[in-house]
């Protein structure tokens, strides 16, 4: 089985770890591998001790691995660091006279990156197109998509920055094929396909995008602000209003207001921004205002960890507002299902006029991965409001109006010629407010139950991976998907996944029958709650037998979920 191998670069912020990582990534894309890479990085400027990594395969990959093939350390500091994640017959790559190391040690192989980049660029500043060039070296890439990668990476920069750099990376390309004299990192190489490279923060960007959405409004957050940098970036070709708002409350009331003026209209932000908007959820509950809003987790309470990853938020979301109405919360579990789950959401929501969210984390929002392009077809954007023409037409119009189905026709203020009434109140179906008993009994099933029903008929399917003949299923969701996919092929016949891309409403009629009659059901989670195990035993009566957590800021790899359920099995 082609497992690949797995690359970190490990040094202090401010390094450019991150620059050489992407630069890496592109690399190995142009030689016609499969990548799949995530950075660990503190929340801090410089200092620290930060790693990018990155495995390469020559078969599509989707998660990590617990130890490093190569490990390049751009401080002292990593090289103790990082040596106990060494894979057998992996090394670590240095530079022994800049660190002061003395001594023989197989494990460490030496490059001058300091001599190297001063003799060409005459400055420390090409170290890192030296390290691309090096680990290029080491995995004996095609020299042509090292140049192409580097002349893409300076793009921007003038003619002789380009040319310092592309020779900087040929010098540690070449001092590293001919001082490491065997194969045993060789990756293997294709035609470079037409796959995208980019991370899941990006896919839910382009999908906003694709689903039409012409305001967003956000106060930063990590690790949700890039979503708000790349809608920035296209705002001024696709015509959208980007605003960055003074706080968490004032973003999610604009994308209120913006939606109730026909904008769909989204909001991002992490669990802590998300609770200062819970009073606009139940806002655009109430006033059945459609909007979108992305809850990219990191752990909590309070600051927690910034730059890190959990799921801990699932609970919260599903009780999320005050009161009762119906919502739906998506979770992707891959960059593509960030993609069409996102313009999903936007359709959804305005179907239904309802708040919907879109539950990633920090591992899914930085995790890069070559995948293939989108299928706009899948993709398709639904509008579910009166026409422009026929708003002309219409008299008499109820905001409000008591439909079988809960779903009011929905119009846009400035088209139509009759006032629109809206309040946070209760109100008729004019929009007046009212006490009236009868009037709010019909509200309430009006934006709950009925509302509800139509949601459960819509449910995206949990994603199967031998369910039915495996005897142990393991059941995650969001960005646990690509560990669950790995761990489960590499375990065996007896073994499957069910993975969630949609835990509210939840999908307990697609899952009872799969689950029923399982020798054993395994939850993997990033939390220390077993959340999910708690929402299926709540939703289905189905008891998990045991649930694999994990809630150290950092995301399952594949070594450790194989490890920790064969312990469990062996119990």
């Amino acid at each position: 089985m082609d497992e690949g191998i797995t690359i970190k670069i490990a040094g202090q912020a401010g390094q450019g770890i991150q620059t050489i990582g992407t630069a890496l990534c592109n690399i190995f894309k142009r030689n016609g591998s499969h990548i799949f890479a995530n950075q660990d990085y503190m929340s801090r400027i410089r200092g620290g001790n930060n790693f990018f990594q990155l495995r390469v395969c020559g078969k599509p990959t989707h998660t990590l691995r617990q130890k490093s093939d190569i490990t390049v350390a751009l401080d002292k500091q990593s090289v103790q660091l990082h040596r106990n994640d060494v894979a057998s017959g992996g090394i670590i790559v240095f530079d022994k006279a800049k660190f002061n190391l003395s001594g023989e040690d197989k494990v460490l192989f030496n490059i001058p990156f300091y001599d190297l980049a001063n003799s060409i660029g005459g400055s420390d500043l090409f170290i890192n197109a030296v390290c691309c060039g090096a680990v290029a070296g080491l995995a004996q890439v095609n020299p042509d998509c090292l140049e192409r990668a580097i002349r893409d990476l300076f793009a921007d920069k003038d003619e002789e920055i380009i040319s310092k750099n592309i020779k900087a990376a040929q010098a540690g390309y070449n001092f590293a094929k001919d001082n490491f004299r065997n194969d045993k990192f060789k990756v293997g190489s294709a035609p470079a396909g037409k796959n995208l490279l980019m991370n899941g923060n990006d896919a839910i960007a382009l999908g906003a995008i694709r689903a039409g959405c012409k305001f967003y409004s956000a106060y930063p957050m990590s690790p949700s602000t890039s979503i708000m940098n790349v809608i920035a970036k296209y705002a001024k070709r696709f015509n959208i209003l980007v605003e960055q708002a003074e706080d968490e409350i004032a973003a999610i009331n604009m994308v209120i207001g913006a939606s109730f003026a026909g904008a769909r209209s989204m909001t991002a932000t992490s669990g802590g921004g998300l609770a200062l908007m819970v009073e606009g959820l139940s806002l655009a509950a109430m006033t059945e205002t459609p909007i979108v809003a992305v809850d990219a987790q990191r752990p909590a309470p309070a600051t927690g960890f910034p730059t890190r990853t959990e799921q801990a938020d699932l609970n919260f979301l599903i009780h999320a507002g005050h009161g009762e109405f119906a919502k739906a919360i998506y979770a992707p579990g891959t960059i593509q299902e960030a993609f069409y789950l996102t313009v999903k959401a936007f359709n959804t929501a305005e179907k239904y006029q309802i708040p919907v969210l879109i539950m990633t984390d920090q591992h899914l929002a930085d995790s890069l991965q070559d995948i293939e392009g989108f299928d706009l077809n899948k993709a398709g954007v639904q509008r579910f409001i009166i026409s422009k023409e026929d708003s002309q037409k219409a008299s008499g119009y109820k905001r409000y109006q008591l439909t079988d189905s809960g779903i009011s026709p929905r119009a846009i203020p400035s088209w139509i010629e009759d006032v629109i009434y809206a309040d946070s109140d209760e109100h008729n179906e004019e929009g007046h407010i009212t006490e009236d008993a009868d009037t709010r009994i019909q509200m309430v099933k009006k934006r709950f139950f009925k509302k509800m029903a139509g949601l459960r008929q819509e449910i995206e399917k949990p994603t199967l991976y031998n369910a039915q003949k495996a005897q142990t299923l393991l059941l995650g969701f969001g960005s646990t998907y690509g560990v669950l996919k790995e761990a489960s092929e590499a375990l065996g016949k007896d073994f499957g996944f069910v993975h969630l891309s949609q835990v509210w409403p939840f999908p307990g009629l697609e899952l009872s029958p799969l689950l029923k009659n399982k020798k054993k059901i395994l939850t993997v989670e990033n939390n220390a709650g077993g959340q999910l195990a708690g929402l299926l035993m709540r939703e289905t009566g189905i008891k998990a037998d045991n649930s694999i957590l994990r809630y150290d800021g950092r995301p399952f790899n594949l070594d450790q979920l194989i490890e920790q359920i064969k312990e469990i099995q062996n119990q």
